[in-house]
């Protein structure tokens, strides 16, 4: 499998500013989490899409063995630097390289929407033991508040139309139900589809909100006029905000979205 065009080289040249911008996780939703999969020592979970180690440094403190899968060089470069003790291949979700029957959990955080959904599934079941289970978590933004709206419309008006979407989020409690469950509606084997979710605020600055917009991976695929020209207009929108107006420290409030189900083959 083929990497996504703006995934292969926008996250190649934004490695960096990817850590430093995106936030992380609610330490609330990584319990719930151990408990339902369960995560404890002995056990071994999958990490699709790693990324730089967003959400891996988390599973590691669950005490199992975390397997990182991530394609993109870079990325998985800024993995290992911090976290040496993460083992990382260069597979990806429908592909991992990795050998059947090796995990007892498989989890995508903010990567499932990459994927051939079909084929990751299948792969997943291919790695998970039997009463395995799967997990996808996403953080979205919180578009009741109305510069994270008018920032998301930047996002969703430059992308380029086959590029793949996270859920939305319009506020929390009010979750779109999402095209990924399509997936798994007449495939067998699967049991239902358990849910949560988390407010996420995340401190921030108005400078680094920019870079979250930078290192958004259709935006860092384009060329340096093309950029300046969203930078230019990402500013443009956070200036119209008393919220944002300015350099100073802000919050940025994201939903994480927890999903999960077990396989029973």
């Amino acid at each position: 499998m083929t990497v996504h065009h703006a995934a292969g080289v926008g996250y190649q040249r934004a490695a960096g500013v990817y850590e430093r911008s995106r936030p992380s996780y609610p330490l609330a939703a990584l319990a719930a989490l151990a408990d339902a999969l369960p995560l404890e020592q002995g056990r071994t979970v999958v990490d699709l899409g790693a990324g730089t180690g967003k959400f891996t440094r988390l599973l590691a403190l669950t005490g199992a063995e975390v397997l990182a899968v991530e394609p993109v060089k870079e990325m998985r470069e800024r993995l290992a630097e911090l976290l040496p003790g993460v083992a990382a291949t260069g597979g990806t979700a429908e592909d991992t390289g990795l050998p059947g029957g090796c995990a007892d959990a498989v989890v995508a955080a903010q990567s499932w929407h990459w994927f051939d959904a079909r084929a990751a599934l299948a792969e997943v079941e291919r790695l998970l033991r039997p009463g395995g289970a799967l997990a996808l978590v996403w953080n979205t933004y919180d578009t009741s508040v109305p510069w994270v709206r008018d920032f998301q419309d930047i996002y969703f008006r430059l992308a380029p139309r086959d590029l793949p979407s996270p859920p939305l989020a319009s506020g929390l409690g009010e979750h779109h139900p999402g095209a990924w469950r399509e997936a798994f509606a007449h495939r067998a084997g699967w049991g239902p589809i358990e849910e949560r979710h988390w407010p996420n605020p995340h401190s921030t600055t108005v400078a680094d909100v920019v870079e979250r917009m930078m290192s958004s991976s259709h935006i860092a695929v384009l060329d340096a006029a093309a950029q300046a020209r969203v930078r230019a207009e990402v500013e443009s929108v956070l200036g119209a905000h008393d919220a944002t107006r300015g350099s100073g420290a802000i919050e940025m409030p994201y939903t994480t979205d927890v999903y999960w189900t077990r396989y029973e083959g």
